[in-house]
C-alpha cells in the first residue's frame, strides 16, 4: 500500500500519496488547468511547475477557479454591463 500524507485542500484536510505532484492532485479532482490559479503555502504557482512540485505533508494548497459573467441586460441592449451608443 502507497504511504499517504495529509495536506489541506480549499480549507479541508486531505489524504493524497506521498510521492503525488499538485498535477496529480489536480487531475484526481478533475480540475483542468487552463482556467485555474493554485496557490500553495500562500504562493501563486506557476502552472509550468504542477508536475514538477511535489506535495508534502501539511502543505496548504488553495485552488481558485475563473469564472466568467457579467450583470443582466435588457433586450434592447440597453442596461447594466454593456456600454451603449444612441
Amino acid at each position: 500500500m502507497a504511504e499517504t500524507i495529509q495536506i489541506q485542500v480549499n480549507g479541508e484536510q486531505r489524504g493524497c500519496r506521498a510521492d503525488a505532484t499538485v498535477g496529480d492532485l489536480l487531475r484526481e479532482l478533475a480540475v483542468k488547468t487552463e482556467r485555474v490559479a493554485v496557490e500553495l503555502n500562500l504562493e501563486i504557482m506557476d502552472r509550468n511547475d504542477f508536475d514538477h512540485r511535489s506535495l508534502r505533508q501539511g502543505d496548504r494548497v488553495e485552488i481558485l477557479s475563473f469564472i466568467g459573467g457579467g450583470a443582466p441586460v435588457d433586450i434592447q441592449g440597453k442596461g447594466r454591463g454593456l456600454v451603449h451608443a444612441e
